[in-house]
């Protein structure tokens, strides 16, 4: 069995009950097998990136201790989405809406590059929706090639990523 590492997880999603989605991910998270939920950040609002004609999201971070292999825990990842309803089949649209997108951002300090998974997330250390609620949780997590999450949100303009009251 693998020894246990920490792995930083992005949740978003802004169609139909999507704090509920995001909620309901964070239980889904702890309940993996091999794995437990170390720290969860708030909810946050945030502005759609990419596509902006579509609701703003909610999003949050969370992080995890796992046995799971990277890959593992992507696929683990990615059934969690099907079962709220989400399919990256067809016509989805990059950076488009969608009922939940769970996205494994830090897997220990591993650098990966792989069909379907790259470690760091590539896009990471410039989205303010991602690292505001990371930084809350992991400040000093480290994001190979780019410093800490907390550096890496100094460099970006977080305004608009607003906490949800009560969130």
């Amino acid at each position: 069995m693998n020894a246990p590492v920490h792995a930083c997880i992005g949740l978003g999603a802004n169609l139909g009950d999507a704090a509920g989605a995001v909620r309901a991910s964070l239980a889904a998270l702890d309940a993996l097998p091999g794995s437990r939920l170390l720290a969860r950040s708030r909810l946050y609002r945030t502005p759609a990136w990419g596509r902006t004609d579509q609701p703003d999201f909610i999003n949050a971070a969370a992080v995890l201790e796992t046995v799971l292999t990277p890959q593992a825990l992507l696929q683990a990842l990615l059934e969690i989405e099907r079962g709220a309803g989400r399919s990256r089949d067809g016509d989805a649209a990059r950076w488009g809406p969608r009922v939940l997108d769970l996205d494994l951002l830090l897997y220990a300090d591993q650098v990966l590059d792989e069909p379907g998974l790259q470690l760091p997330h590539p896009y990471l250390h410039a989205r303010a929706f991602v690292l505001v609620p990371l930084a809350e949780i992991a400040p000093a997590a480290l994001i190979p090639g780019h410093g800490s999450v907390a550096a890496a949100l100094a460099a970006v303009d977080a305004s608009g990523v607003e906490p949800l009251p009560g969130a």
